[in-house]
């Protein structure tokens, strides 16, 4: 399951974008305190913080804005308060731009693209005078990738700075750049203004994150990694930077270490139900089931959002639960804005009706179940929607492979040994190669399907796991997951790898010809010429091509 793309549950591109703005700016402390607090990822108290500034000062719009943006910025976005702080700020001062921004950015964050014109012409109306108005013009085309404008947000941004120059930029002027940056897909000018957030931010913390997760989406995990430890290192306290290493740590299956960052991102993040939904979503990527389903529960009715029913449709999926999570996830589309509707929610149907097609004793249901799942899984691969692998959970649930069913396999002292292996270390990629070889010795064709693909993710790049992988599916019967396998590993031998890997090569390009050999018989004829280049003698693929040439 792809880390960075879980359900597409956060609008975020990267951490909000806040903190470092200098007293000298021209904010009261406990403005500062707010902003501060959301960069710290506590929500609840920025609200209340901002609350209190409103009681003490009704007549000051400016204050409602801020309240208004910690609705837009925590994890999911709760578009009807945030407006109504907006109103609220309008109320008190009709011409109040940062109140005008606000609103424009609810209608952008709800998929109207109209509202960047808005942003431009409330910009226009401000005379580019004040930096803040212009900071928030470019963080509001940031805020949501799916409704971004980056390239306008960089020049506002740029402007924001360039007018905040005289009496010291804000770190998060800098940092916000560095997201536009990166939703440009411009890592270096991106990193060149986190460097910059650097060197004038007092929490470096809040940059050497911001940094870690930069080369993580880089896919360079040890720069990553040291840029994590290094905001660890500097502010123990500070939550984003636990929530950041347990992304790590969930990438290279290192779930025990995962669930303790998760324990330490809650304690020194607050008990903002939204930041609760957030850790119960990165429970279930942890694969961590129980914590997820707990941590959803506990604050499943203190939470308006639609996408409460969303998680808990995944968490119901995954314990097999197909009912359940149908109705949550029937729940979750008939209250959500429609903007926020993915095609991963139509893969999840597809997913759960095959699930319910597989129990199902009338031969009429079963078969309008498993036209509906081919259907809906073909509407997020489609869409290249990688949430989930798509193709694998339909194969086990068809297959019935789980932990169940490896169990009931076949097994050896050897298995049982390296299995306990894998539980005290599930990113211990040399027991998990034996334990997938010894499924393998034993003809547990199940295990060693999940056991690789447990490899396989581990380590992504690593072309010898989807080989092995496809062996496995083909004993086992699935020819069609096992050509997926070795269309994968055929993609990801790379140059000089390629001698070593010819007879394996030549292998899965006959296997995949032989199944296309009929349906595609062109792409055969490519693929049976590709086996041949790299194994002249085989005899199969020289009696396949001799046929589809007649």
């Amino acid at each position: 399951m792809k880390t960075e793309n879980i359900m597409n549950l956060s609008k975020k591109v990267v951490l909000t974008a806040a903190v470092g703005f200098f007293t000298s700016f021209g904010f009261a402390q406990s403005l500062q305190d707010g902003i501060n607090f959301v960069d710290s990822q506590k929500y609840a108290k920025a609200k209340q913080n901002y609350t209190d500034l409103i009681n003490q000062n009704p007549k000051d719009a400016n204050n409602h804005f801020y309240l208004g943006n910690t609705y837009l910025t925590q994890f999911d976005p709760n578009f009807d308060l945030a407006q109504e702080s907006f109103n609220k700020g309008l109320a008190v001062d009709a011409k109040s731009y940062l109140n005008k921004l606000g609103l424009a950015s609810v209608k952008l964050g709800k998929g109207d693209k109209s509202a960047i014109a808005e942003i431009q012409q409330i910009v226009k109306d401000s005379r580019e005078k004040d930096a803040e108005v212009l900071f928030r013009a470019g963080e509001a085309l940031t805020l949501f990738e799916k409704f971004s404008a980056p390239d306008l947000a960089i020049t506002f941004l740029n402007k924001a700075i360039e007018r905040a120059d005289k009496k010291g930029v804000p770190a998060n002027y800098y940092y916000s750049l560095g997201d536009a940056y990166r939703i440009k897909k411009d890592p270096g000018n991106a990193m060149t203004a986190y460097d910059k957030a650097e060197a004038v931010a007092k929490n470096k913390a809040s940059v050497f994150t911001r940094k870690g997760t930069l080369w993580m989406a880089a896919q360079l995990w040890q720069k990553a990694k040291e840029n994590i430890d290094k905001a660890i290192a500097v502010d123990p306290t500070y939550a984003p930077a636990y929530k950041a290493l347990a992304g790590y740590n969930i990438k290279y299956q290192k779930n025990a270490e995962a669930t303790q960052n998760l324990i330490n991102y809650a304690k020194y993040a607050d008990e903002d139900a939204y930041t609760q939904l957030e850790i119960a979503k990165l429970y279930f990527t942890n694969e961590d089931f129980a914590n997820a389903k707990s941590t959803l529960d506990s604050v499943f009715d203190k939470v308006n959002d639609p996408i409460k029913h969303r998680l808990r449709a995944y968490i119901q999926y995954g314990d097999g639960d197909y009912a359940g999570a149908q109705k949550s996830i029937e729940t979750f589309l008939s209250t959500a804005e429609k903007s926020r509707i993915q095609p991963s929610d139509d893969g999840l149907q597809g997913l759960i009706a095959a699930g319910m097609a597989k129990d199902e004793k009338d031969a009429a249901k079963k078969a309008q179940l498993d036209a509906l799942a081919t259907q809906k899984i073909g509407i997020a691969k489609a869409a290249k929607d990688e949430t989930m692998k798509w193709d694998e959970e339909l194969a086990k649930i068809k297959g019935g492979i789980n932990t169940a069913s490896v169990d009931q396999g076949p097994t050896s002292p050897a298995i049982e040994a390296l299995k306990k292996k894998v539980i005290e270390n599930p990113a211990d990629t040399d027991s998990l190669y034996k334990l997938a070889t010894e499924y393998q010795n034993v003809q547990n064709w199940n295990g060693a399907i999940l056991t690789w693909s447990k490899m396989s993710s581990a380590l992504p790049d690593w072309a010898p796991a989807y080989y092995s992988q496809g062996y496995a599916y083909q004993q086992a019967g699935n020819n069609e997951m096992a050509k997926a396998s070795y269309e994968k590993f055929i993609t990801l031998v790379k140059p000089a790898e390629i001698e070593a890997s010819k007879p394996s090569l030549g292998y899965a390009y006959y296997f995949i010809a032989f199944l296309e050999k009929d349906s595609n018989p062109e792409k055969a004829k490519q693929y049976v010429a590709k086996s041949l280049e790299y194994e002249p003698t085989y005899q199969d693929a020289i009696t396949l091509q001799t046929a589809l040439n007649k």
